[in-house]
């Protein structure tokens, strides 16, 4: 990257961006907006900050998309952003903190999709239809962010646990009480609730690499449809469809 020198002579002139440091966010998976520096100048606009910020990362996630981890020139995204690369490192003072801010932000909007679907209903049932609806199309929609939790995996193997993960286990909490409702209130059959959640999860997580890797054989409503139809009634039979052994004295189980 370069020495302290060379990375000033590449800073934009932008005195809006002036700053002596770059805060990392928790656990090194996010850089901060820089700070501003006091003194004589125009004052710090954290608004436009938060912006180009935005805007590198919507470029990173593009960028490392298409090129991977390794292969990617963060000159490239400085390019592409409009701005100069050490601007780049003052927000995000590695390569690594580049992607992985890009992978934790496309996990925030997946957040972000999933709770406006989910504030518009109330019913338990049309609630858990409408966020597995939003959870597939967002990534329908997003195919750059699937290609970063990949090369996540392919680079940074020795973290502890995935962004995805990360963002999974933040968030399960109110999914949780509500499973636990509909259990306690015999909707849900009397299932551990962390079985039903991991089941759930686990469907819809290899729902999203499989549309993504071989494409999805019916449009994305059809196969939504397919999906909660099993999930809500299952493979079985009802009792009442199920052939009596009498009916089939050649089956396997009427020896």
């Amino acid at each position: 990257m370069g020495n302290s020198l060379n990375l000033q002579s590449e800073i934009d002139s932008d005195t809006t961006e002036q700053s002596h440091s770059t805060n990392r966010a928790a656990e090194g998976e996010k850089a901060a907006i820089p700070h501003g520096t006091k003194g004589v100048g125009r004052p710090v606009n954290i608004e436009l900050q938060r912006r180009r910020r935005s805007e590198i990362l919507e470029v990173a996630t593009r960028v490392f998309a298409e090129q991977g981890f390794a292969a990617t020139d963060v000159q490239v995204i400085a390019d592409q952003s409009g701005v100069g690369k050490g601007t780049v490192y003052r927000y995000f003072p590695t390569k690594e903190d580049l992607f992985l801010a890009a992978v934790d932000q496309g996990m925030q909007e997946l957040s972000e999709a999933v709770d406006s679907a989910a504030d518009a209903h109330t019913e338990p049932l049309s609630l858990i239809a409408a966020t597995i609806r939003a959870y597939l199309t967002f990534f329908d929609e997003h195919p750059n962010v699937v290609e970063l939790l990949i090369h996540e995996r392919a680079h940074f193997r020795d973290r502890k646990a995935s962004t995805y993960f990360v963002h999974r286990d933040a968030n399960i909490g109110p999914w949780r009480d509500l499973c636990q409702n509909l259990i306690d209130s015999g909707v849900f059959r009397n299932e551990p609730v962390d079985v039903l959640l991991n089941v759930i999860s686990d469907l819809l997580y290899g729902t999203m690499f499989t549309n993504h890797f071989s494409g999805r054989k019916a449009n994305l409503a059809s196969q939504c449809d397919s999906i909660l139809s099993v999930l809500f009634n299952g493979i079985l039979a009802r009792p009442k469809e199920q052939p009596s052994r009498e009916a089939n004295p050649k089956s396997p189980t009427s020896r």
